[in-house]
């Protein structure tokens, strides 16, 4: 499926076409999947990746946060529906019906911005939830911690969705025992605080929370898939996304399993580029599991991956 939406995208977004004619590639060299072009992620700051008719209007855009002084990665996704179905997908297979499940989303700065992409995820899965309990949080703490408490009580499943700094923030002030609770962080410190591995932030979290394991979801503007870890920080992708890996100093040697730079086959992107040489790195592993240990250098801080694992 991966080599045809190459030829579709090849043949339809003129972007990437330039891109794979610049590097000498072309459909007729293409046979596997390591042997199609990942287009750069910085792309997606200075051009509109689209594919198909440009005069038509997207649906909505996702817009990264990056810094102040940073021009915004921008992804404009021209079918909800597809995003949708392929987030929903995604969380089936790693927890289950999101018809069983409260969410409850601390995202502040995320809040207070537009077209965040990780806003409409935990808006879409709540609506997916329909639950009553669900909610997006700032500050509020003390709501939230009592709503936590009485979830817990009450034996419902909850999944308490955070980046990491406003966890951290609000682990430190409102201790408690959460067991029973799905804590997910995103990443990100966002400059708010110092950089944690993702170790030292799962130790803390447990020992406030008096929790086993501390989830991880792994997505970014650019992508229409997510990953997510249940423990430990080891990613499964969702169905629709598969993770490669590239030489450092060779961005066009590409292998299934090894360490390095973090290419991403997400097939959700089928309207944007479905092929993307992130500035993650990582370990790919057998059965595409996979692990991001960091940022390569000179890539610029992100929102959603400030933080080594």
């Amino acid at each position: 499926m991966a080599l045809e939406v190459f030829r579709f995208q090849y043949e339809h977004n003129d972007l990437y076409r330039s891109f794979c004619q610049a590097i000498h590639r072309n459909p007729q060299q293409v046979s596997r999947l390591t042997e199609i072009p990942f287009l750069p992620i910085s792309f997606f700051k200075s051009h509109r990746v689209w594919t198909g008719n440009e005069a038509t209007a997207p649906a909505f855009v996702f817009e990264s946060s990056g810094t102040t002084s940073e021009t915004p990665s921008r992804h404009y996704v021209r079918d909800a529906t597809l995003y949708e179905a392929a987030l929903i997908q995604g969380f089936q297979e790693a927890f289950g019906a999101p018809e069983e499940f409260v969410f409850l989303a601390l995202l502040p700065s995320y809040l207070e911005r537009k077209n965040a992409s990780l806003v409409h995820m935990a808006r879409t899965l709540m609506t997916q939830s329909g639950a009553a309990e669900n909610g997006f949080f700032l500050h509020e703490w003390p709501i939230l911690k009592q709503r936590l408490l009485h979830l817990k009580n009450s034996r419902k499943k909850t999944i308490l969705l955070g980046v990491s700094f406003a966890l951290l923030d609000f682990a430190e002030a409102c201790p408690m025992d959460l067991s029973g609770i799905i804590v997910m962080e995103t990443g990100g410190m966002k400059g708010r605080r110092e950089e944690w591995t993702r170790s030292q932030l799962h130790d803390l979290l447990k020992q406030q929370w008096q929790l086993q394991e501390i989830a991880t979801e792994y997505g970014m503007t650019e992508l229409l898939s997510q990953a997510y870890a249940l423990r430990d920080g080891l990613l499964s992708p969702s169905s629709t996304m598969r993770v490669l890996v590239r030489e450092l100093n060779d961005p066009f040697q590409v292998s299934e399993i090894g360490q390095g730079a973090l290419n991403i086959v997400d097939l959700a992107n089928l309207h944007s580029c479905a092929f993307i040489a992130t500035d993650d790195v990582g370990t790919v592993h057998a059965a595409n599991s996979f692990e991001v240990l960091g940022r390569s250098d000179y890539s610029a801080l992100r929102g959603c991956s400030l933080m080594t694992a």
